[in-house]
């Protein structure tokens, strides 16, 4: 179930196929999904830019609403302006498993030599439903996830990295969501998928309806937070895709908007929320992998890129923005209640309660 099939569509502009990040052509998302009661429920996503990406880097750029959480690998993306990984979400305590799993995937595809590996791991904190300190993610789970990824449709709610996360007082997780445009350059497309665990349930709006306050704690509760937690504590990552030819730092650019479909959706960035974009553009091929090698100066002293018009930048801001907003919505329409650590309970968004919200605003 989505957004769409609640009759529930954001923005204007039409989606791709899938209405995913997969309809960027030649991204594929695996999930790895962890569970075993009661208190295990967590997982790793994967989203790889194209088969090559271990030795064939793409142009990237980043964004922070909010820094309570961790990517890593982003420095380098900064001041290289490339990605040069397969991406991994998972939770937070489980970061560097994960990264020295996509080292190893790194290896095992280039072989051994003289160069460097700095995999792009984001997190988000899913202690609240999962025993996070357990270290229940292993170095299998990142190779199943990566063995298993694929171009077509993307699950999403409780899977993978998103498995046990909390969104807006809702049942969080996995979303995705994609938009194209026609240009006379041909067509472009804008994919996104989000790691959603952010948000307070009195800000949340949907294209404006205020969904969190029309569905209140008395028709779905709101998980029962340990005292000390802070309301709108999580984190969201959103990972945007696109085709279109970016250089680094229109990737960044496009990263950046992401931000405002998380605050257009009631998410300001709280206190201890980790709220982290990147952006990548599949366009610009041919870029030599990182390595000591003496022949990639004489050999290739140029390397010809494209980039868009900074005419179409506008219209590609909208696109990113209504992807990221439908990618959230679409978490809270696929996510299922889920019962974990302590007993605790993060309650679906009820399909009915938020149709009617929709209904009665519009109406």
């Amino acid at each position: 179930m989505r957004a769409r099939d609640l009759g529930v569509v954001v923005g204007e502009h039409p989606t791709g196929p899938y209405n995913a990040i997969t309809d960027v052509a030649g991204v594929r998302v695996g999930h790895t999904t962890i569970q075993q009661a009661p208190a295990v429920n967590t997982g790793v996503t994967v989203v790889v830019p194209h088969s090559g990406i271990w030795t064939e880097p793409v142009f990237a750029g980043a964004h922070r609403l909010n820094g309570s959480g961790e990517m890593t690998g982003l420095e380098w993306v900064r001041e290289s302006g490339e990605l040069t990984s397969a991406i991994g979400l998972t939770n937070t305590h489980s970061v560097g498993v994960v990264r020295d799993a996509l080292v190893d995937a790194q290896v095992q595809a280039r072989g051994e030599g003289l160069y460097w590996s700095l995999p792009v791991v984001g997190e988000t904190y899913d202690g609240l439903l999962n025993d996070i300190n357990g270290h229940h993610v292993r170095a299998e789970h990142v190779r199943a996830a990566l063995d298993s990824a694929t171009d077509g449709p993307v699950a999403e709610g409780n899977v993978g990295g998103g498995t046990g996360m909390i969104c807006h007082g809702f049942k969080g997780g996995i979303g995705t969501a994609s938009r194209v445009t026609d240009t006379a350059a041909g067509r472009y497309t804008v994919g996104v998928l989000v790691q959603a665990n952010h948000g307070r349930r009195e800000r949340l709006r949907v294209n404006g309806v205020p969904v969190g306050e029309l569905v209140g704690a008395d028709e779905v509760p709101t998980p029962e937070m340990p005292r000390a937690y802070e309301p709108g504590s999580g984190s969201i990552i959103v990972i945007v895709a696109t085709d279109a030819p970016l250089l680094p730092h229109q990737c960044t650019r496009l990263a950046q908007r992401s931000a405002l479909a998380v605050g257009a959706l009631g998410g300001t960035g709280e206190q201890y929320s980790g709220d982290l974009m990147l952006a990548f553009s599949t366009a610009n091929r041919g870029i030599p992998p990182y390595a000591w090698d003496e022949n990639t100066e004489t050999e290739r002293p140029e390397i010809p890129v494209r980039m868009v018009a900074p005419q179409l930048m506008t219209r590609l801001f909208d696109l990113v923005i209504e992807a990221t907003e439908e990618a959230i919505v679409n978490v809270l329409v696929a996510a299922e209640t889920l019962t974990g650590r302590d007993g605790r309970t993060a309650h679906a968004l009820d399909h009915n309660l938020f149709r009617r919200a929709m209904q009665h605003w519009e109406g």
